[in-house]
């Protein structure tokens, strides 16, 4: 099959089809979504080799479950063991022997085919376009952080980054409190939100203090020592940025002022596909180009452009 791999540069090239293990399903891709996280990859992030991608539609082509077949899918990337001490805790996005779609010891789903485990995937809405669905796993991220902290509608909230999943972050949090702003330095994609009424405001801007919420999502290093500005203290900073840079991360002030520091990572699909179907949130003026799994090479390079927000590949 065809598939756009990482091996120290990013092409194009024929490889085996996938073998699917036991209680995984064979699924024929539609199409995949190119996110930060697959270029970060290509500059040693996880030092993954192998097919990138983890965002994604497809059908389902074998399954134990013979049910799924013929079936439009869409799937969580962590593929988990069941057994470890964290599964067993019901934590399994932290499986200590986890495999993660295209991330981590699994081929991803640039490709014509890959595999997952039955659990993981989720069928999705038959009136949602492709294109529209590899949105899902991202917009999932965005609906873990109110899993994580409770959001009241009297909240400050403050959303640094205008991308892929500082643009889905502001929808998500814009549904718990209307006092939100998205900090971007992007004119034209600041935009959208202005035309969803959602708050927004440019890097350069004075912006209060005092937030109760700040999400970093800027995908820079840079962005955690911001967000320890803007909030209050015995404020929440959620972070959704990977970058293969170090943080330097000066202790004093989150120490001083007790901020609470969270990781936030993948997160629940079925308000994520609910959403998308029902509108509530909005992802497709985002979709800024897309391109034929042949020309992969060309879309990789233009989704690292500050002229675009999300590159889709139909495969």
């Amino acid at each position: 099959m065809r598939a756009l791999v990482f091996d120290g540069e990013v092409r194009v090239c024929d490889t085996p089809m996938p073998r699917p293990a036991p209680g995984e399903a064979l699924i024929k891709v539609l199409s995949a979504g190119i996110c930060r996280t697959d270029i970060e990859l290509t500059r040693g992030y996880m030092n993954f080799r192998g097919i990138l991608g983890h965002e994604f539609t497809g059908i389902v082509e074998q399954a134990p479950n013979t049910n799924l077949v013929g079936k439009r899918v869409v799937g969580e990337i962590n593929c988990v063991c069941h057994t470890c001490h964290y599964c067993l805790l019901e934590m399994p996005h932290h499986c200590l022997n986890r495999t993660v779609l295209g991330i981590h010891n699994r081929p991803g789903v640039f490709a014509e085919y890959a595999t997952l485990p039955e659990e993981n995937l989720h069928l999705a809405p038959g009136t949602v376009r492709d294109d529209v669905l590899v949105f899902a796993e991202p917009a999932a991220a965005a609906f873990r952080i109110p899993e994580q902290v409770p959001i009241h509608p009297t909240d400050r909230v403050v959303v640094l980054g205008d991308g892929k999943l500082g643009q889905l972050v502001a929808q998500v949090l814009w549904l718990h409190t209307k006092n939100l702003v998205c900090v971007g330095k992007h004119e034209w994609k600041l935009a959208l939100l202005r035309k969803l009424g959602i708050g927004i405001a440019h890097a350069n801007d004075p912006i209060e203090h005092g937030a109760d919420i700040v999400v970093e999502a800027t995908g820079s290093h840079e962005g955690l020592a911001r967000a320890l500005e803007l909030v209050r203290p015995e404020g929440v900073v959620i972070l959704k940025t990977t970058t293969t840079h170090p943080t330097a991360l000066e202790l004093s002030r989150p120490v001083i002022n007790e901020v609470t520091i969270i990781g936030s990572r993948c997160g629940p699909f079925r308000p994520a596909l609910e959403a998308l179907s029902m509108g509530t949130v909005e992802v497709r003026p985002m979709i800024s180009e897309t391109y034929e799994l042949r020309d992969g090479e060309h879309a990789f390079r233009r989704a690292q452009s500050s002229e675009v927000i999300k590159v889709v590949l139909h495969i």
